[in-house]
């Protein structure tokens, strides 16, 4: 269930309307469906808190390179060439793998133009998605269709979240994503944080992923990374910082007293080479950290049992077996991920009341945190 209590139970579990009604044995029940799950693990839809729905179509294409190298030469420049209709197609091809993998809600960065193709290709997919349209207006490096005139970029940041903020019944979402703050101004910055607090929606950004961009910002602002984010007004509950893998004691104490939330990308920081995020210490200052794959071009998949999986055996490996358990991982995978996006009221347990996004997982085993984390895949979906 993924409840308070974490409760393991047989039974059943009745929907009416989009919503669980009903759990445990309920005997008889007029039903116009029924499915058998029978030998499956029922549990909540995995909550991605860091995807890139736009660059499902760079898979392969930005491989063996660092964070920033790997920005310029290769993911920028394709994020300039997309057109309304490949963004459209990156988008469907990225719910059709998170759909078919377990995952049933994403928090997403797309690109600098045509974010409303992206809401109109999710529309009738059920993706339940919070999206945001990447804010760049101070970075030389970027291709020039990237690089926004400040108020621009906050216009059509604010016109879409009036589009389609609530959108298919509040499956749709807009959140504020000003992409890190190499490539943002600090008055756009102060700007999205004053936003933000108006219209109540979510900030999505990086933060401290990488040394070299850490020493960007030290160089630029004289201010370590967290403390440059919380100087322009940015470090509240709403703000999501993806990655995290360089912060310090200082700095996870911040985002811990502002409940900022974290959101993890093992396989990413794996295979950018950017390193093993503190994840047990911020867990342990009641930091929410949840779990999200990244985007193709830096993963190459999307598949949430492999974040898992990774997440607790890279803490193994930094501390001790056991320092982030299965059952931590699969919290972070639900629960987390819908206290991270201010869903936790609507998703990410198995309770009455809450919206039916439930997934059934073709595994068994002696546990089933353990199954799920180290044995299942997103083809037993």
């Amino acid at each position: 269930t993924m409840n308070d209590a974490f409760e393991v139970l047989e039974g059943d579990v009745l929907v009416r309307n989009g919503r669980i009604v009903a759990i445990g044995h309920l005997g008889e029940h007029k039903v116009d469906r029924t499915i058998d799950g029978r030998g499956c693990y029922l549990l909540p839809g995995f909550i991605q808190t860091h995807i890139h729905l736009c660059q499902t179509l760079f898979r392969g294409y930005a491989d063996d390179l660092a964070l920033m190298d790997w920005l310029k030469t290769r993911v920028w420049p394709m994020e300039a060439a997309h057109t309304p209709a490949s963004l459209a197609a990156a988008a469907r091809q990225a719910a059709s793998e998170l759909l078919r993998s377990g995952t049933t809600t994403v928090l997403t960065m797309e690109t600098v133009h045509d974010t409303d193709a992206v809401f109109e290709a999710l529309e009738p997919m059920g993706l339940r998605a919070v999206v945001g349209k990447c804010m760049m207006d101070a970075d030389a490096a970027v291709p020039s269709r990237l690089l926004e005139k400040t108020a621009a970029s906050i216009d059509e940041s604010v016109a879409l979240a009036k589009r389609w903020h609530g959108r298919a019944n509040g499956r749709l979402r807009a959140a504020f994503a000003p992409r890190f703050a190499v490539s943002c101004s600090r008055e756009l910055l102060e700007a999205v944080a004053a936003l933000s607090k108006e219209h109540q929606l979510l900030v999505h950004t990086h933060a401290s992923e990488n040394r070299d961009e850490i020493a960007l910002i030290k160089s630029r602002t004289g201010r370590k990374n967290i403390d440059y984010l919380a100087d322009t007004g940015l470090t509240t509950h709403r703000l999501c910082l993806a990655h995290c893998v360089w912060v310090d004691e200082a700095e996870q104490r911040v985002i811990a007293e502002r409940d900022v939330k974290v959101l993890h990308c093992p396989g990413s920081n794996l295979k950018l080479g950017s390193g093993l995020a503190p994840v047990v210490e911020m867990r342990a200052k009641g930091i929410s950290v949840s779990l999200g794959a990244d985007g193709a071009a830096c993963n190459n998949h999307l598949d949430m049992f492999e974040e898992m999986r990774l997440a607790a055996v890279l803490q193994a490996v930094r501390l001790k077996p056991g320092a982030l358990t299965a059952r931590d991982a699969v919290q972070m995978a639900t629960r987390e991920g819908a206290r991270a996006l201010g869903l936790e009221k609507d998703i990410g347990s198995v309770e009455v009341g809450k919206r039916a996004d439930l997934i059934l997982v073709e595994a068994a085993g002696p546990d089933p945190y353990s199954t799920l984390v180290y044995s299942a895949r997103g083809t037993n979906v």
